[in-house]
């Protein structure tokens, strides 16, 4: 059969492996599997995406895409540069905590990437992307208030990134030990605290 290459039917590939890997996990899902979700045949989902290695680098992008929008809509919607950064750390939180499809995806290609090479470039992709998201945030609006850090600048968005990982990974397995509210608090405090400023009271 010849079929016919279109975003939507891309697009619906993507959106049906999203489910199943937060369902089954990278280990246990097939393009079989992927097919199934999509209603398609498998020779479909082979027509757009030959490998599973290729369709995980487009569920990636998608996941990060998906974060990416929320965050830039909480950075808006703050009156000034620290409640905006407040929002998007909030933001940031929920986009993991809330076990998103997307955020049990990342989750699991994380633990995997352990023992599959292939996974890891993908997913240092989807680091890198986060922290540019963060890095240029902070670097145009803490610094446009005179603001610069006691480290480098490039670490900073990395170290935010590695405690609400580090933490919702706690959450994932223990989801009462911490509250959203207290865990953006630490985050903001500890984040602004190497800019030397002092977070506003609540």
């Amino acid at each position: 059969m010849r079929y016919k290459k279109s975003a939507v039917s891309s697009s619906q590939i993507v959106q049906a492996a999203i489910r199943v890997l937060a369902r089954q996990g990278y280990a246990r899902t097939s393009l079989m599997d992927i097919a199934r979700e999509a209603g398609m045949s498998k020779g479909a989902v082979h027509y757009h995406f030959p490998t599973k290695e290729s369709l995980i680098e487009v569920v990636l992008t998608t996941a990060t895409d998906a974060v990416q929008q929320r965050t830039i809509e909480a950075w808006s919607s703050g009156g000034d540069p620290l409640q905006s950064l407040h929002n998007s750390l909030e933001e940031l939180w929920k986009a993991r905590a809330e076990r998103t499809d997307e955020a049990l995806v990342v989750a699991d290609l994380l633990a995997q990437s352990l023992y599959d090479d292939n996974l890891r470039p993908h997913l240092a992709d989807y680091y890198r992307l986060a922290a540019e998201q963060i890095y240029v945030y902070l670097n145009t609006e803490l610094s446009r208030m005179g603001i610069k850090p006691a480290i480098p600048m490039e670490i900073l968005p990395r170290i935010v990134i590695g405690l609400l990982d580090g933490l919702v990974m706690q959450a994932f397995v223990e989801p009462d030990v911490l509250e959203a509210a207290d865990v953006v608090r630490a985050v903001e405090s500890l984040g602004l605290a190497l800019f030397g400023v002092a977070r506003p009271p609540a």
